[in-house]
C-alpha cells in the first residue's frame, strides 16, 4: 500500500490509503502556505492571519470589526487573492437593493424569454465592504446564501459555488448612516475580529511596503484543494470530553447574569468546527483543550447579547467562561 502523499492535491483522498498523519501534515503545510502569502501582502498580526483562514477552512464566515484604514478591505482581498477562484466585492451603499446582491430576472427581447442575470453572490469568496453602510432589507438578502449557500429567485433555488464564503467589513469609529447588524445575521458568522492598531514596527513596515505601491497576492492553492480541506476539518476527532466541555462553555454563557442571551446550539457546534480546523491547521487529527481556548473569544463574543447594565464586554463575560469552567483531564 502506498504511504506517500501524493503530490498532485487532486487525487488526494482518504480512500486510497494515504495515512491520516500523512494527510493531516499536508493540510497543515497547505494552510502555512496561504498564510505566508497573506503574510507577504498584509502586516497584521500572525493570530489575525490564521483566524482568517480558519474561516475559510472551516466553512465559516468573518466579520471584520475595527476602526477605518487598518486593513481589514486589505486582509478579505488578499485571502481571496491566496486561492485560485472565483472572487466579488460588494462596496454596501445605502441605496443598494437586495437584487443587486442575488441577482435579477430581465426579459431578452432577442429570444423573448426572461433570463436571469446573476449577482455578485454567485462567487467563491464575496467581499461585503462596509457591509452596516446598507439597510436591513438588503443586510438580509445575504442571510439565506451564507446559512444555506443558496438563493431564492422567483420562486426557484439556486446553489452557489463551492467553496462559498463571505467576508463582511464594518466600520466601528462612526454611527452616523450606519444599520447596526441584526443579531440573527452575526449568528452566521463564525469568526468575529478586529485588526488592531499596528506595532510601531509594523507600521514601519507598511511604509516601507506603500513606498513603491502594495503588492497583491496570487493564488497559491486551488478552490478544488479548499474544498478537500473543508472535509478533512470534518474527519478531526472530538473526543466527548471536549464536547462536554464546549457544552458546559455554553452553558456558563447562558447562567452568567450579565448576558441576556448566552451561546446558542448553533453557537456550540460552530465553536467545535472552529476548533476542528484549529488542529488540523497545527498539523493534528483530534482537537485538545487549547484549541476550544484559542478561538473561543473569536467565535462566541459577537453571539452574546449582553445585559443593558452589563459592566462587562461580551469578550470579557467569554474569558470568564474559560477561565471558571473546567478543562477535562
Amino acid at each position: 500500500m502506498d504511504s506517500t502523499v501524493p503530490s498532485d492535491h487532486a487525487v488526494l483522498d482518504f480512500t486510497v490509503g494515504v495515512p491520516e498523519n500523512q494527510i493531516a501534515r499536508q493540510f497543515a503545510d497547505d494552510a502555512e502556505t496561504i498564510a505566508n502569502e497573506i503574510r507577504r501582502v498584509v502586516v497584521t498580526s500572525s493570530k489575525t492571519v490564521l483566524l482568517s483562514i480558519l474561516g475559510l477552512l472551516a466553512e465559516g464566515h468573518i466579520l471584520l470589526e475595527d476602526n477605518p484604514g487598518v486593513g481589514k478591505t486589505l486582509l478579505g482581498k488578499t485571502l481571496a487573492g491566496a486561492i485560485d477562484c472565483n472572487f466579488k466585492r460588494i462596496q454596501f451603499t445605502p441605496d443598494l437593493l437586495p437584487t443587486d446582491i442575488t441577482g435579477t430576472t430581465i426579459f431578452d427581447m432577442k429570444s423573448s424569454k426572461f433570463k436571469f442575470v446573476a449577482g455578485p453572490i454567485f462567487a467563491n469568496i464575496v467581499l461585503a465592504d462596509e457591509i452596516n453602510r446598507t439597510g436591513p432589507r438588503t443586510q438580509s438578502a445575504l442571510l439565506e446564501a451564507m446559512a444555506e449557500h443558496q438563493v431564492s429567485i422567483e420562486g426557484d433555488v439556486m446553489k452557489l459555488p463551492a467553496p462559498f464564503m463571505v467576508i463582511a467589513t464594518q466600520n466601528n469609529s462612526e454611527s452616523h448612516g450606519t444599520f447596526p447588524l441584526p443579531d440573527s445575521q452575526k449568528d452566521r458568522f463564525m469568526i468575529s475580529m478586529g485588526m488592531g492598531l499596528p506595532t510601531t514596527e509594523q507600521e514601519i513596515e507598511i511604509l516601507t511596503r506603500s513606498q513603491h505601491g502594495m503588492p497583491e497576492a496570487g493564488p497559491v492553492i486551488t478552490a478544488e484543494r479548499i474544498v478537500e480541506m473543508r472535509e478533512i476539518v470534518k474527519r478531526v476527532e472530538v473526543d466527548i470530553k471536549i464536547r462536554q466541555y464546549i457544552v458546559k462553555l455554553a452553558g456558563h454563557t447562558r447562567t452568567n447574569p450579565t448576558v441576556r442571551h448566552g451561546l446558542s446550539p448553533r453557537g456550540g457546534a460552530a465553536l467545535q468546527r472552529a476548533s476542528q480546523a484549529w488542529a488540523a491547521m497545527d498539523g493534528r487529527t483530534y482537537v485538545e483543550p487549547q484549541d476550544v481556548k484559542e478561538v473561543a473569544g473569536y467565535v462566541i463574543s459577537h453571539r452574546l447579547m449582553m445585559q443593558p447594565a452589563a459592566e462587562i464586554s461580551a469578550n470579557d463575560a467569554v474569558l470568564a467562561a474559560v477561565d471558571e469552567t473546567q478543562v477535562p483531564a
